[in-house]
């Protein structure tokens, strides 16, 4: 496999990215790096505008492949130091922030036009002269034209963030010998460089540190901006890359009240905006995350276990959110199953049936496919925040708590209706709930258990054995397996055919068991596979009565909804005109 060191001629890159030599020419030479690229400004946080250069798809591509191949490189030749925490892997604000968490004292230094910092020549002097790279000039040549626009890395290529992290390091070995002079610990996030000390002399020193640590700033060809520069005591709110860092690392309380309106004007409105933009739940849920990704940092360092059962109330409003996204403002009906291996087999049996479920898929022009339902994932994030376990049945019956009034505790508030309530609407998607057909187990298997946790009256136990689907509350349903081949319980492996059943894989059987003799035979996770893989050419006859049920769950929910809405508005209008005075004639 060719490495860096190998690369001698242009056409050596182009084989090392393997991207063929008339299109690299063609860029570089016919085109012109300068025309492949959009201007747009975006605006910060502080007010300012940021202008971002956006490559065309086409040198985008380029430049990722040339990224990827340089972190893999100073993956290898480089230790991974502690001074650098933008643009890595496994680094990030928090990781920068946390250094200087409960210091005397705390400076910030920002350098000015940081990007622009990095011109033509100096990024190909650095691939031609750095130890670890050590290129032919012409190539490094090429990969400064590929990187740089109008002669300087610009902001919004893909390659700029790793070449600036891999120029500054040399900066960074230059800093951390004066740091260590003066007892300060040190760190960088991009152009963003931060000291600290418990020191009680930094404050004599602090000027002389200065001027020296300016010096060599300029003279490693970066500028201080001064207005940005700040000394924070301890008695005062220190602030690293936008986070608190006194005692506890945290968010600007502002940040997260900010979040918290803007989730409160989502689930009012349905909409909400981030800097007067139109926003999406992805963003919310991005900021909600951040923030949750503090609280266990700091419940680590506190010796805290937060649980389910005792989350704070930060944790509670990214419960809330978790609700909303998944159940309520979920914009697919959503299946829930008991286990992994059957969201498999009900996706090969959609692509299998898929003209008959049209409703429920869609085959594109190119052969893939188009899911018009969604799967719940049952992540570690929705079991530490929802209760909804990655195994097992016990998940769905914890997903009905958060439907019901009937308090068990306080982590599973009625949800259902606290959001009908403030957005003055129902969900306009169903959740519907599938389990095995064990409903004769009575409590002792899954769907048993949910009956006698849910406290299902005896008019839709009966439903549910008749005609094996059930409305629960609101949007929520409960679906099973028909019963097949003269048994009185099945599970969904009961629908398919002996062919399938019978499919040897590696000289073994297959077994729906969970203790098995590993030996003679395989579980549902390899059989999932062999599903996945030979969904075209297996029978999938028997699934077609679950298809069927959903889809009638789909419309029949979505016809109420409607309905629901239509009287709604109409008793919305009759009241806004039941105090006017009609005009006399």
């Amino acid at each position: 496999m060719m490495k860096f060191n190998d690369i001698e001629t242009r056409n050596d890159l182009a084989d090392f990215l393997k991207i063929p030599k008339s299109q690299l020419s063609y860029l570089l030479y016919f085109k012109d790096v300068n025309n492949s690229y959009t201007s747009f400004d975006i605006s910060k946080k502080n007010g300012g505008i940021r202008k971002i250069k956006a490559p065309t798809d086409e040198l985008k591509e380029i430049q990722r492949k040339l990224a990827e191949a340089l972190y893999k490189h100073r993956e290898k030749k480089q230790n991974n130091n502690n001074i650098s925490h933008a643009f890595k892997k496994d680094k990030s604000i928090i990781t920068n922030a946390k250094i200087h968490r409960n210091k005397r004292f705390v400076l910030n230094i920002d350098l000015e036009n940081y990007f622009e910092s990095f011109h033509f020549g100096r990024v190909r002097g650095f691939f031609a002269n750095n130890k670890n790279f050590l290129l032919p000039m012409k190539v490094a040549t090429v990969i400064a034209q590929i990187s740089c626009y109008d002669g300087k890395l610009p902001q919004g290529a893909p390659t700029s963030p790793i070449i600036s992290n891999l120029i500054s390091e040399i900066l960074d070995r230059r800093i951390m010998k004066i740091a260590k002079k003066y007892k300060l610990y040190y760190t960088r996030y991009a152009d963003d460089l931060t000291f600290s000390t418990n020191d009680k002399n930094f404050s004599n020193l602090q000027t002389e540190f200065y001027e020296e640590i300016s010096e060599e700033i300029t003279n490693s060809g970066f500028k201080i901006n001064d207005k940005k520069n700040r000394l924070q005591f301890r008695d005062s709110r220190q602030v690293v890359t936008g986070l608190v860092v006194n005692k506890k690392i945290n968010v600007n309380r502002i940040y997260y009240k900010e979040t918290r309106a803007m989730a409160h004007q989502l689930y009012t409105h349905g909409k909400f905006e981030i800097n007067g933009e139109p926003a999406t739940p992805n963003q919310l849920e991005g900021r909600f995350s951040f923030i949750n990704q503090l609280t266990w940092y700091n419940n680590k360092i506190d010796g805290e276990k937060h649980t389910f059962y005792n989350l704070s109330s930060r944790e509670l409003q990214y419960q809330k959110f978790l609700f909303y996204k998944y159940f309520f403002a979920n914009s697919k009906p959503l299946i829930v199953t008991e286990g992994k291996t059957d969201i498999a087999y009900l996706k090969s049996a959609l692509k299998n049936l898929y003209a008959e479920y049209p409703n429920l898929i869609n085959r594109n022009s190119d052969g893939t496919f188009e899911f018009k339902v969604s799967f719940l994932k049952k992540t570690k994030r929705l079991a530490y925040f929802l209760k909804i376990n990655q195994d097992g049945g016990s998940a769905l019956n914890n997903i009905y708590d958060f439907y019901n009034d009937r308090k068990r505790n306080k982590s599973t508030p009625n949800y259902l209706r606290i959001f009908k309530e403030l957005s003055n609407t129902s969900p306009e998607n169903p959740v519907i709930l599938m389990f095995d057909n064990e409903i004769k187990s009575e409590g002792k298997k899954p769907i048993g258990s949910f009956l006698n946790h849910a406290k299902l009256n005896f008019k839709k136990k009966t439903k549910l054995s008749n005609d094996y689907m059930v409305d629960i509350v609101d949007n929520l349903y409960l679906l099973t397996v028909p019963l097949v081949k003269g048994k009185s319980e099945c599970d969904i492996e009961d629908l398919f055919d002996d062919g399938a059943l019978s499919q040897i894989i590696d000289g073994k059987e297959f077994t729906k068991e969970n203790d098995y003799d590993h030996s003679k035979y395989y579980g549902k996770e390899i059989f999932s596979k062999y599903v996945e893989s030979d969904y075209s050419n297996i029978n999938f006859d028997r699934f077609k009565s679950v298809l069927d049920n959903m889809n009638f769950i789909i419309d029949t929910y979505k016809k109420e909804h409607l309905n629901k809405e239509h009287s709604l508005d109409t008793i919305n209008t009759d009241n806004s005109n039941k105090d006017q005075v009609p005009l006399e004639v």
